[in-house]
């Protein structure tokens, strides 16, 4: 297989499942769980791809903020369509993947006004936007590529806005809101918030998907790295002995902990999505049940929170890992450089990862509220929080652990119900306090966020990553023979993600003297010892073929230097003098005029 052709099929392989994830998911799946029957054309046009889709949700000016979108959608009741407007050129829909060059429909979002004038929110429209034979713009539609990023240039992200362009009033996905013919607006939801809420649901589809990107990104990296150390000499006992970069505890402490968290994490996204489509199920069957709306908030959170650990723990561990590869790491047909840049959206899309992080603290605050108030049990589905129904017995707990028993992954568990606890209860001190001095609500929320909502939201998440973790590795359906190596990795994640939250353990009093912080250090290179000998076999159960991942130094064979050497004489002109050469070799001055001018 040539270099080049190599080159091309892993770019497309890597940017398939984005564009599956955009027309499938992102387009498909919204029509599917937005719309309804009347819906079921688009949806036959779809599967047997006569028509190619996008999500047109974000607009040049506006994109964390989704209330505040401006596209308009003004129904008529006279021809019985409506009327989609873009106001201005921020209000161009911004950034949707799939549209720049392909997308011949489009789900819009935008404002839905009636004929009465009144605005009833956000609502989703399937848009024509290119004529599916000629892929030429529709009547009234500008659309275009927004150019070249960062990574992923394989998804063409486009803007597109409309002017006075008519769909008919069918094309509105009813699902939360629909238009009678008369233009009368009828909706089942009683809240404006819920209708909202549920209008977006496409988005828990997104960041779910993401969480599963970032990981898998994270994997690719982890991959490379770990063969790479397992063979590169460097240094040794004697200046004649030089031993694998893997044999030594800083390499171990810098990679190890990333393979231990890539099984977490993977683990964590795939039950995630099971959870998932478990909720996709109740919606199709119309499931209206309390326990169906729970899980749908309970996924919203979860799915928000896992996206940001997720895609800035890949965004970390392809960093070590591209500096623990040394030289060879950052050349470029080592692939890691592009690793990097194709995580680095995950970071952003679908919602910034700080900002998203406010959906699970508003949700855990949320249940603490009502335990308050109104005395309810927290009990959740997917039982993510239940443990703070113990809140104030899980804050008297101390750290007592001794070194054996910190290579437990109880510890970290009980640590992390702690951590949790202590985090929301601060917060929720913060935000009285914010509001007793007589700051609005949103001051409140805003002035709370860093130390507290915001910390409080990612302990949640790594501490239920933990707990699946370690639920999977004692249940009956992992072989017994299998369970000490996963036992040592989850040990390993809890007590290397803890250790990040060293400083608030001792504040909040968890920790008291020097005696745990050097514990937790300890048992944290005890465990990167013992797992240093399965490091390579742990990555290869993770690892793709040899023709995907397409990196030199992270073939299976080991051959790091032979395979490095060979893509390098395979390079493109990487033997031949330049084009430029006559001119560089031309008119050169002499030794003596350079000796003058000295």
């Amino acid at each position: 297989m040539s270099l080049e052709f190599s080159k091309m099929t892993h770019f497309l392989l890597v940017n398939l499942e984005k564009i599956c994830l955009l027309r499938n998911i992102m387009f498909g799946g919204t029509v599917l769980n937005s719309g309804s029957s009347r819906h079921h054309q688009f949806l036959e046009k779809i599967i047997s791809m006569e028509i190619f889709g996008c999500f047109a949700l974000t607009e040049l000016s506006h994109g964390s903020n989704a209330r505040a979108m401006r596209t308009t959608a003004k129904y008529d009741p006279e021809t019985k369509e409506f009327i989609i407007n873009s106001p201005d050129f921020e209000a161009a829909k911004f950034w949707i993947g799939n549209m720049g060059k392909t997308a011949t429909h489009a789900v819009v979002f935008a404002q839905l006004e009636t004929p009465n004038g009144v605005c009833q929110g956000l609502h989703s429209f399937i848009v024509q936007i290119r004529d599916p034979k000629t892929l030429l713009a529709m009547p009234g539609v500008m659309v275009g590529d927004i150019g070249k990023k960062l990574g992923l240039n394989g998804i063409d992200n486009g803007f597109a806005m409309f002017h006075n362009v008519r769909i008919p009033r069918e094309n509105l996905l009813n699902r939360t809101g629909d238009v009678t013919p008369e233009g009368t607006y009828r909706t089942s939801f009683k809240k404006p918030n819920d209708r909202f809420g549920a209008s977006l649901g496409a988005l828990s589809s997104g960041r779910v998907s993401i969480t599963g990107m970032a990981i898998t990104n994270l994997k690719l990296c982890l991959t490379i790295g770990i063969r790479y150390s397992a063979v590169r000499r460097q240094f040794g006992p004697t200046d004649h002995d030089e031993i694998p970069l893997l044999e030594y505890q800083l390499q171990q402490w810098r990679l190890i902990p990333y393979v231990a968290a890539a099984y977490a994490l993977d683990h964590f996204f795939k039950s995630l999505f099971m959870n998932f489509f478990e909720y996709q199920k109740g919606i199709l069957m119309k499931d209206k049940s309390d326990r169906q709306a729970k899980l749908g908030k309970e996924i919203h959170a979860l799915s928000s929170a896992s996206k940001s650990l997720c895609s800035w723990t890949a965004q970390q561990g392809i960093q070590e890992v591209r500096e623990a590869c040394g030289g060879h790491g950052y050349l470029a047909v080592n692939r890691l450089g592009d690793i990097r840049n194709d995580n680095d959206p995950n970071c952003t899309q679908e919602g910034d990862n700080n900002v998203l992080l406010q959906q699970t603290s508003n949700y855990l605050l949320g249940w603490i509220k009502a335990k308050h108030q109104d005395h309810v049990t927290i009990k959740s589905p997917l039982q993510s929080v239940d443990f703070l129904e113990d809140l104030n017995s899980i804050l008297n707990q101390e750290f007592t652990a001794t070194d054996n028993e910190c290579l437990d992954c109880s510890v970290a568990l009980a640590a992390y119900r702690w951590l949790v606890c202590h985090l929301l209860r601060v917060s929720c001190m913060k935000l009285d306090n914010e509001k007793n001095s007589g700051k609005s609500d949103f001051e409140c929320r805003n002035n709370s966020q860093v130390y507290y909502c915001r910390s409080a939201a990612i302990v949640f998440i790594e501490y239920n990553v933990l707990r699946r973790f370690h639920d999977f590795i004692h249940s009956s359906d992992t072989p017994i023979n299998l369970q000490p190596v996963l036992e040592r990795l989850c040990s390993l994640y809890g007590l290397w993600a803890l250790n990040k939250h060293a400083a608030v353990l001792y504040q909040g009093g968890y920790f008291t003297g020097d005696q745990p912080g050097r514990r937790l250090q300890n048992a944290i290179l005890n465990l990167c010892a013992q797992l240093k000998d399965d490091a390579v076999a742990l990555v290869d159960v993770l690892a793709p073929p040899d023709f995907i991942l397409n990196s030199p130094i992270g073939k299976a064979d080991g051959e790091i230097y032979k395979n490095l050497w060979a893509a390098v004489l395979q390079g493109k002109n990487s033997l031949e003098r330049p084009a430029w050469w006559v001119e560089f070799c031309a008119n050169k001055p002499s030794v003596g005029s350079m000796k003058s001018k000295l």
